[in-house]
C-alpha cells in the first residue's frame, strides 16, 4: 500500500496573547490529537518536543505519517521528535532533563474502550504507570504545569446528563476509563501536595481527517464503502457528543494560556466536546447517504458502552473561552472528503 498524504483541513487561528511558556514537552505526539495539537503550536511559534512510542494498537502508518506532516511544517527547526514509551522512566527522564520545557502536555495513552477487556495490563503499563512518570518527573525537575488528557468515558452511564465537571456520579465502567479517573485523582494529589498546577481535559469523541481507524466513524465508513455488515452495539440506543478535531486542538492550546492564570497547588478539569450527541444511527445513515451507499448491519450487545456522552461545556466557555465552531455534518464532511484520496493512496 502506497502512504497516503493527508491534506491541511483548517488552520488555527493565531494566539493573540505573548507566549506564556516557550517550550513544551508533548507526549502522544504522533497520535491523532498531539499531532495536531503540535501542528498549531509550531504555527505560533513554540519550540517543540515529541514524544510518542510508536505502538501497533492500530496501522503505525498512521503515525509515522503525521510525523511526516510535521516534519515539512514550515517552522519543523522547532520540532524534535523521540521514540520512547513513557512508561520508561530513565528515558522520559533524559529527555526531559535535556530538553528543560516550561511544560508537558501529556496526551499519551492506551486507547479504546473495547481493547481494555483483551489487554488489560497495557492500560495500567501506559495509562497509570506512564501518567505517574510524567508527574514524578514534572516535581522532582520543578516543571509546575502540566495539562493531560482525561475522557468523557470517566462518567460512564451516569444519567445526569448534560455532564458536568462537578458533578459527583463519575461511574467509570471499563477499565480505560477507571484508568482516566484515576488520572485526575492523581493529578489533583500532586497538585495540592507539591505547589503544582494541573490542568485535565476530558475529551469527547474527538473525530476528523486523519483519525483513530478504530473509532466507530472511521470504522462504519470502511465497512460501507466494502459492503461489509457493519456490528452496532447495544440495539443502536447510543448517542456521542462528536467533537472535530480543530475545536479539541483550540481548547487544548486555550489551556495553555489558562494554566499560568491558575494560582499555587491548583488542579481544574474542563469538558471540551461539543454540547450536540448524535446517534449511532444517524452518524451511519449520515455516512451512507452521502456516500450513496446503502448498508447491512447486525446488533450486538457490549457492556463496556456506554448509553450517551453529552458534554456541559459551560465552565470551557467561560475560562477558556472554548467555542466549538464545526457542525457535526460539516465535520463529517470533512472528513469523508478526506476518506476518498486516503482510499485512492491506499
Amino acid at each position: 500500500a502506497k502512504p497516503f498524504t493527508p491534506v491541511r483541513f483548517r488552520l488555527q487561528p493565531p494566539i493573540k496573547k505573548k507566549l506564556a511558556m516557550k517550550k513544551i514537552l508533548l507526549t502522544g505526539a504522533a497520535g491523532f490529537i498531539g499531532s495536531n495539537v503540535i501542528f498549531s503550536l509550531l504555527d505560533h511559534g513554540y519550540k517543540i518536543l515529541g514524544i510518542d512510542n510508536l505502538n501497533t494498537y492500530y496501522d503505525v502508518k498512521f503515525k509515522k505519517n503525521r510525523l511526516e506532516r510535521l516534519k515539512s511544517h514550515l517552522n519543523s527547526k522547532n520540532f524534535q521528535f523521540i521514540k520512547l514509551d513513557i512508561a520508561d522512566f530513565s528515558s522520559l527522564h533524559d529527555s526531559v532533563k535535556d530538553f528543560q520545557p516550561d511544560l508537558i502536555i501529556n496526551l499519551a495513552a492506551q486507547a479504546g474502550v473495547r481493547y481494555s477487556l483483551e489487554n488489560p495490563k497495557t492500560y495500567i503499563k501506559s495509562n497509570i504507570n506512564g501518567f505517574f512518570n510524567v508527574l514524578e518527573i514534572a516535581k522532582n525537575m520543578n516543571i509546575r504545569n502540566v495539562i493531560y488528557a482525561s475522557s468523557s468515558s470517566i462518567y460512564g452511564n451516569s444519567k445526569d446528563t448534560p455532564f458536568n465537571e462537578e458533578s459527583t456520579k463519575i461511574q467509570p465502567i471499563s477499565l480505560y476509563a477507571a484508568t482516566k479517573a484515576s488520572n485526575e485523582i492523581m493529578a489533583k494529589s500532586y497538585a495540592y501536595n507539591f505547589n503544582m498546577q494541573l490542568v485535565g481535559l476530558r475529551f469527547f469523541t474527538v473525530y476528523g481527517p486523519e483519525g483513530r481507524p478504530d473509532m466507530a466513524y472511521f470504522s462504519f465508513t470502511n465497512k460501507i464503502l466494502n459492503d461489509e455488515k457493519i456490528t452496532i452495539f447495544n440495539q443502536g440506543k447510543m448517542s456521542r457528543d462528536m467533537t472535530y478535531i480543530d475545536d479539541i486542538v483550540n481548547g487544548v492550546v486555550a489551556s495553555i494560556n489558562y494554566i499560568k492564570t491558575l494560582d499555587n497547588s491548583s488542579h481544574e478539569v474542563f469538558n471540551l466536546g461539543n454540547e450536540n450527541p448524535v446517534s449511532v444511527m444517524k452518524l451511519i445513515d449520515f455516512i451512507s447517504n452521502t456516500l450513496d451507499k446503502k448498508y447491512t448491519f447486525e446488533f450486538k450487545d457490549q457492556n463496556t458502552e456506554v448509553d450517551i456522552t453529552f458534554a456541559n461545556i459551560e465552565k470551557a466557555r467561560t475560562l477558556l473561552n472554548y467555542k466549538p465552531q464545526i457542525s457535526f455534518e460539516e465535520g463529517m464532511t470533512n472528513f469523508l472528503n478526506w476518506h476518498k484520496g486516503y482510499k485512492t493512496n491506499k
